[in-house]
This record gives C-alpha cells, structure tokens and sequence, in this order.
C-alpha cells in the first residue's frame, strides 16, 4: 500500500486531494496543530490524523517516524497576519514566516531524506497568488510564500535528477467553500478545491521525462 502525508490540513483543498488519494488505495496520513479537527476527514476516508507544530523540528521529525516512508508528502501550511508594514508587530511577522517558510523547509527536507533513501517519490508545497506578486498589507504572507517558492525551486533542481519530484502549486485566486461561497454576481470566481485537486494528481502523474515543477491554476474569468 502506498502511503501520503498531507501537513497543514484542513477542510478545503487538502481534504479534497486526500479523497483523490484514499480513491486510489493510498493510505493518507493529516496533520496539524489540533489534530481533533481532523477526525471526521480521516474516518471518511480510512486516514490517520496525527498532531504536528510544522514550525517545531522534533515534532516533524517524530512525524515522520511515526509513519510508514510516503510516496507523496504535501505542504500545505501558511501563516498569514494582514496591516500596513509600519504597523506590524516583528513577533507576528516572525510566525508567519516560521509557519509558511521555515515549517515547509522542515517538512520538504524530511520528505526528501526518505524519498532519496527509497528511490523516488513526489512532493507538493503550496503556493498562492502572493508566491508571485505581492499585495498591499500582506507583506508577511508574501513574504512566506516567495520563500516557499525558492524553496521548491532550489529543491526541484536539485532532486529531480535523482527521482524525487518536487512541484510548486500556485493557487492564484480564492478556493470556494462553505464559509466562501461564489458570489451570485460573480460566477466561476472561485476556485473548485476538488478541481485543483485534480489538477494536482495530474501532476504526481506526469511521466518523469516531462516533469513540471510548478502549476498555476485560476479561475478561467480571473484577469492576469
């Protein structure tokens, strides 16, 4: 049986690309900070929920000894604290970077430690519209995200010679959801989680003579 973890998972996308995986036979591994919120997800789909801070090293590395090696590991975390720069408070700022940009180093480097041990496998790390562009009192997430952008970069160029393939997802635009809703006014708005999903599996498939190490998916009426 092959086995996935997913870090930084939630009700949205993540509970989408896990459905994608179980369907497939793969055993999904969630994690978070309150891994309570995931039991729902996980008994649905014959996954386990484990408890991780991504931002702490001992607690990712005993993640990862608690399961089996993964064939496909997801990072799908981000810190986010929204104000005008001269107003942000350095603690603040400093967690968010921890979460977006150190956490996903720690988890990508796991990953890649066992994947290179047992010959292959594929890791995603989750970007948005701020991996490329910047916006206005969000510099923090910005920040993290272009971070995480590198991150994958460097990563892609490095292993994917040697079998591991790294992806960089951008989600550029907003995921629909209960609590977001498309706005009647505004149709196809909103990003489909289950459609970026698929898109994702799409790219854990592609051939390893054609690998991609980055994604964008948007709205098909979202101006560029």
């Amino acid at each position: 049986m092959q086995h996935a973890l997913i870090v930084g998972a939630g009700p949205g996308l993540s509970a989408s690309f896990a459905r994608v995986l179980a369907g497939r036979g793969v055993c999904v591994h969630l994690a978070g900070r309150t891994p309570g919120k995931l039991d729902g997800l996980a008994g649905e789909i014959g996954g386990v929920a484990h408890l991780c801070d991504a931002t702490d090293p001992d607690a990712v590395a005993a993640l990862f000894a608690a399961i089996p090696a993964p064939d496909v590991v997801v990072f799908n975390a981000s810190g986010r604290v929204r104000g005008p720069v001269a107003e942000l408070h350095p603690a603040d700022v400093k967690n968010a970077l921890m979460v977006s940009a150190f956490g996903g180093f720690l988890v990508a480097r796991a990953a890649a430690e066992r994947m290179l041990a047992r010959g292959g496998g594929t890791i995603l790390l989750t970007g948005a519209s701020a991996s490329v562009k910047g916006f206005p009192l969000s510099a923090p997430f910005a920040m993290g995200k272009f971070a995480l952008r590198g991150l994958a970069q460097s990563m892609a160029r490095e292993l994917h010679p040697k079998g591991v393939h790294v992806i960089h997802v951008v989600v550029d635009g907003g995921i629909r959801s209960a609590a977001r809703p498309v706005p009647g006014d505004a149709p196809d708005s909103l990003l489909d989680p289950d459609a970026i999903a698929s898109a994702m599996i799409a790219a854990v498939d592609q051939p390893r003579s054609a690998w991609s190490d980055e994604i964008t998916v948007r709205p098909w009426v979202e101006k560029f």
